[in-house]
This record gives C-alpha cells, structure tokens and sequence, in this order.
C-alpha cells in the first residue's frame, strides 16, 4: 500500500514539476509577442471551436440594415472612404462573373479593394508576407435567404499575432484597422 502512495505521490511531483516547466517555457516563447496576441488567438480559438469553421473565426462580419440595396451600400462604402482618405483600388463583381461562366443567376457578391499605399508599403518594407493582407478587402454577400453582410478580413492576428510591429508601423496598422471598421460600419447602415 505505501508503494501505490509513493509512486502516486511521485507522479503527481513529476507533473507539478512539468507543468512548472511548460509555464515557464510558454511565457519565455510569448515575452517576444506583442502584448496583445494572448488575447487574439483566444478570441480565435474560441471562434473556431464555436463555429467549427477557420474561415468565420478570422473575419469580421457586419449585416447590413434592412431595406438597403447593394448599390446603397457601395455607395456609402466608397463616399465614407473617400472621407477618410483610402483608396478604392479595385472591385471584383463576383456574382456577375460567376453569373457570365454558369449561365444562371447567382446571389449578389462584390469584393471592393480599399488600400492606402503609402501604409502598404511600410507593410511591405517591414514583412513581403504582409501583401497577403493586401489591400483590405470588403465583401458585400447576399447570403443564402437574401440577407446583405459585410464580411473583411480581421487584422488583428496581423496587427497583435507575433512580434511587436514597430511603434509607428502599429499606430498606422490600428489607423487602417479603424477606417476598415468604420467603412463597414457605416456601409452596413447606409450612413454617408
């Protein structure tokens, strides 16, 4: 009997001192991460295990209100981003496309291009990974019962998800982030 409680005992030392050892070690890994990518990948594991889906854990996502066409949207979308000075660098009518190649009718789906060049390329000089991430895109779907939604990309795991970015290139990052956040805000509502 004095065995079986001193190789429990034992065992139960073995992992005290293994969880010690993977704490230790977890905190010498994060100390290089910006202070926020705690945060960020439990928000986006905690998405994924809510949706079962990588892809929903990583956008946000805005409905749009009730009553507004797709043209309302858009041109809210690009006055506010006129407004605040980026630039629609493009736009891909992707129903239409698929709409051309099918031969049938399929929901609305539009992918708008928004970038300011000058930030992209301080991203750019900083990380050639970061083009991956560019410009921002907006997507404006017609989901499957014919509600509108604004989906984007969320910059966060960009902007908090490793090293810290240098102070400057952060502040314009956040900036970026802001009129994303703002252009689908207002778009969603119609507000220009």
């Amino acid at each position: 009997m004095h065995v079986i409680r001193n190789l429990f005992a034992l065992i139960g030392v073995v992992a005290v001192i293994a969880a010690a050892v993977a704490v230790v070690k977890a905190r010498t890994v994060l100390d290089g991460f910006d202070p926020g990518a705690v945060q960020v990948y439990r928000e986006l594991a905690g998405k994924i295990v809510e949706t079962r889906n990588a892809a929903e854990a990583t956008v946000w996502k805005v409905p749009v209100e009730e009553g507004l066409t797709p043209e309302d949207v858009e041109l809210s979308m690009k006055t506010v981003a006129n407004e605040l000075n980026i630039s629609n660098v493009g736009e891909l009518p992707l129903s239409k496309d698929v709409e051309a190649k099918s031969g049938a009718q399929y929901r609305f789906v539009k992918i708008y291009m928004f970038c300011n060049s000058l930030t992209a390329a301080r991203m750019l000089d900083y990380s050639d990974a970061f083009s991956a991430y560019l410009p921002c895109r907006i997507t404006l779907v017609e989901d499957k019962q014919g509600r509108l939604w604004l989906y984007a990309l969320n910059m966060d795991l960009m902007i908090h998800g490793g090293e810290p970015l240098p102070a400057a290139l952060k502040e314009e990052a956040l900036q970026v982030k802001q009129v994303i956040l703002d252009i689908m805000r207002r778009g969603a509502a119609g507000d220009f």
